[in-house]
């Protein structure tokens, strides 16, 4: 009994397992659209693109990191005498060790200190020396160039980037969501329609094997058969094309939301049916903000930015230059520190430095096509909106339609219900052929086929509503913060 126990335990085991990997995946439209906000690879790939603004934005702030340099040499030379009478050479060598730091200030400046030595011996001086010098210098723009706007222009425009690529990247994730809606419906769509084909099959089997009977007892002539047996093939076929198409949006939807295996999807939340009621002005009012016109309004205000940087470069360079440094001199390196420190050898300059290309032709034609690009950009947000207001127009109305669609097609599949019923009457009384029924039957499944359709087509609608006003992330409370594209950034190394 044991060896037959354990088979019969494997045996159930193996028919649970089959069942369960048969069970379709019942997916929710909110667990779907968290699905493609999170796995959807063109999603996903989008939102590397404000990460790389990030490092854009970094990259630039560099020009603030203090500089630091430092060189060294050593010299030998033999040079001839300058009386040709006496050709005695004289011999010299030097010995150089420096360094320094700079720093880039918001102002436009840079800031510098140096610390210079040199070790010179010379045969025609009776001793070696050292010569150091402490010194600082400064160099301020005060035209061109002048001003944070200037010497930050890359960082701002990076940041201004990247915003524009985050508003991008929502509306990247609004069109997935969107697709999401329209893909989630369409497959219940195709589920009611092959439901509805094989509901048209076993009608038009259950008229063929009537049919048979009706002509085998003489009531009916042989011809008839044929034509019953033609419809019942006719919907095998339609049958057998609602199948593959519910397979096929399987699939969608598996590539949509990144879902692993194989398995069927069940659809649970049914379309609405109620009234949608829209406010147009409320609507349009939220379409003039939506991700794709706030996208554009970053690009103006880069745009602007630039103008404005453009025309600060075409003034004159005119740029102060200042500089201090302490000197030491004497034969040992110490005794040239002491002389250094001892402030008895200041030295300082002041002056002013211009430089002007006559003409000036490269700064003024980056300025002038900046300007141009600032209007472009401006024409391009006003068409942005004005088609933002006919969208909103377009798809208050086709929800208007569409709901009036769904009341039609209710009314039109009752009548076609009614009329079936009547015809099969007429058939069984011979005042109806079997050709006339099936044809009657098929109007049925076209009239189901019509409600179907207007139910998700008004779905489809009120996506689109949301979509052109810019609130579906809202709508099904999606959020997008600026962390998300940070993180990415920060974590690669």
């Amino acid at each position: 009994m044991r060896p037959i126990a354990l088979v019969s335990l494997i045996l159930i085991w193996l028919l649970s397992a089959s069942l369960a990997a048969a069970a379709p995946l019942k997916l929710t439209l909110t667990e779907a659209i968290r699905m493609a906000a999170e796995k959807n690879l063109d999603v996903r790939a989008e939102l590397y693109n404000p990460a790389q603004f990030e490092a854009d934005i970094n990259r630039n702030r560099a020009i603030y990191n203090p500089l630091f340099t430092a060189d060294t040499s050593y010299t030998d030379t033999t040079a001839p005498s300058v009386n040709l009478n006496t050709p005695i050479s004289a011999a010299g060598r030097s010995f150089q060790l420096n360094a320094g730091l700079s720093q880039l200030l918001w102002t436009g400046a840079t800031a510098s200190v140096g610390f210079n030595n040199s070790f010179n011996s010379n045969d025609r001086v009776s001793f070696d020396y050292w010569e150091s010098s402490l010194g600082a210098s400064l160099t301020q723009p005060l035209l061109k160039n002048m001003g944070r706007e200037a010497t930050e222009v890359n960082i701002n425009v990076s940041r201004l980037s990247k915003f524009a690529s985050i508003e991008k990247f929502n509306t990247r994730l609004q069109n997935t969501v969107a697709q999401v809606r329209n893909e989630y419906y369409k497959l219940y769509n195709l589920r009611e329609e092959l439901e509805v084909k094989k509901i048209s099959l076993e009608l038009a089997r259950k008229i063929l094997s009537e049919t048979k009977a009706r002509v085998d007892a003489g009531v009916l002539p042989a011809m008839e058969i044929l034509n019953a047996e033609f419809g019942a093939v006719s919907r095998e076929k339609d049958l057998l094309d609602a199948e593959k198409a519910v397979t096929d949006q399987v699939d969608v939807l598996h590539l949509l939301l990144q879902i692993e295996g194989r398995d069927d999807i069940s659809i649970v939340d049914l379309p609405r049916r109620e009234l949608l009621e829209v406010s147009e002005d409320d609507s349009v009012k939220r379409a003039l903000n939506r991700q794709d016109i706030r996208e554009q309004r970053r690009n103006l205000e880069i745009a602007e930015l630039q103008t404005r940087v453009f025309r600060n470069k075409t003034r004159p360079d005119l740029a102060l230059v200042a500089s201090t440094s302490l000197v030491g001199l004497d034969r040992t390196y110490s005794s040239n520190m002491e002389r250094l420190a001892s402030f008895d050898y200041p030295a300082w300059s002041v002056g002013l430095n211009f430089s002007y290309p006559l003409g000036n032709g490269a700064a003024e034609n980056d300025y002038r096509k900046s300007r141009l690009k600032t209007e472009q950009t401006a024409l391009q947000i006003r068409s942005l909106e004005e088609g933002a207001a006919n969208d909103v127009k377009a798809a208050i109305r086709a929800i208007t339609t569409g709901y009036k669609q769904i009341e039609v097609a209710d009314r039109g599949r009752v009548f076609a219900e009614e009329r079936l019923r009547a015809f099969i009457r007429k058939n069984e009384v011979g005042l109806a052929t079997t050709k006339d029924v099936l044809d009657v039957e098929n109007d049925l499944v076209t009239a189901k086929s019509n409600q179907i359709s207007a139910v998700v087509g008004y779905n489809n609608a009120i996506t689109r509503l949301w979509q052109v006003t810019g609130e579906l992330l809202e709508r099904e409370k999606i959020q997008i913060v600026e962390s998300d594209a940070d993180k990415l950034y920060t974590n690669t190394r």
